[in-house]
């Protein structure tokens, strides 16, 4: 009861908001998008798969779920992780983190088209909708007026010598923006066809990310070549984000939504790019421009917005 929930809340929160900064050392470094999306993907199911073997919980074995799995491992985690780390190849890892916010507003847009029984949005919710949108085009900002001296958005690129031209900053956004409306046509897809299933969150994780790393392994030598050893700053960086990032961190979030209730672990997309930000600019100094700052906090009160005012549920 009471609070206990708040370690778990802060530590999740930090976590995912740290997966933006761990992304760009790792691009930094070299390492192609795809492979920082098929490691993260290896090493967070072999992360999910050690804790089932801990835990003695079985993993689904029909046919469906991990059909279903397959699916859901592409707009969720294949697809996804990869344009984000092609986004921060152009953008900061504070921009990428602030894009991620907008996760809830396309998740409310293809839940309503695709979930049956889902309510259609209100006037409240077409608000936070048309707010988010706002927040966005605020961020995307940065690219438009600024050239290659960084300025008020700007933000260092991946080997770009003193910030990126402009057209770099709306690619990379528009990229992590594309990321996060896969996301949400996921999470659609989860609530339609595996929500139900009789397994634990942390078995259908194991299985979902074990699919991702299977379509990334056949994809990243295709699209990347042989991977190559980029230097043990950024190894460091891609175990933490896949071993910690997507697989302990998938555990974590089932154990908020138990111990807090699901409007509290929703709440997780607020603070995140809290935690992006101050990552980004203390570890990696980075600039964060008035635009991102307030198109951040507009996209932000947008998610509020479009949440659906529901009963307080009791910790515990």
């Amino acid at each position: 009861m009471g609070r206990r929930w708040w370690p778990g809340f802060v530590a999740l929160s930090a976590i995912w908001g740290a997966s933006f900064a761990l992304i760009k050392v790792a691009v930094d470094a070299g390492v192609p998008p795809v492979w920082v999306a098929a490691w993260r993907c290896l090493l967070g199911a072999a992360a999910l798969w050690a804790i089932l073997a801990v835990r003695r919980e079985a993993a689904p074995r029909d046919l469906a779920t991990w059909g279903h799995s397959a699916v859901a491992a592409v707009l969720l985690n294949a697809v996804p992780f990869v344009l984000f780390s092609y986004g921060e190849t152009r953008v900061s890892s504070v921009l990428a983190g602030v894009m991620n916010a907008t996760t809830p507003l396309f998740a409310l847009l293809f839940a309503t088209a695709l979930v049956p029984g889902e309510r259609r949005p209100g006037r409240r919710r077409l608000v936070g909708l048309a707010l988010g949108l706002a927040g966005v085009l605020t961020v995307l900002g940065a690219g438009f007026g600024e050239g290659p001296g960084g300025g008020a958005g700007g933000a260092p690129g991946a080997g770009a010598v003193g910030g990126p031209a402009s057209g770099d900053v709306v690619a990379g956004g528009l990229a992590c923006l594309a990321a996060t409306c896969c996301y949400g046509a996921g999470f659609a897809y989860l609530r339609r066809h595996l929500a139900a299933r009789p397994h634990s969150a942390t078995a259908l994780s194991a299985v979902q990310i074990t699919c991702a790393a299977a379509e990334l392994a056949v994809a990243a030598p295709v699209a990347a070549g042989v991977p190559q050893w980029p230097g043990t700053g950024a190894a460091g960086a891609l175990l933490l984000l896949g071993a910690i990032g997507t697989g302990v961190a998938y555990v974590m979030n089932l154990g908020l939504v138990r111990t807090a209730g699901t409007v509290v672990a929703a709440a997780v997309t607020y603070v995140t790019p809290l935690w992006s930000t101050v990552f980004g600019a203390l570890l990696l100094a980075e600039p964060v421009g008035w635009n991102t700052l307030v198109g951040g906090l507009v996209v932000i009160a947008a998610v509020v917005l479009t949440r659906q005012p529901g009963r307080r549920r009791a910790a515990g």
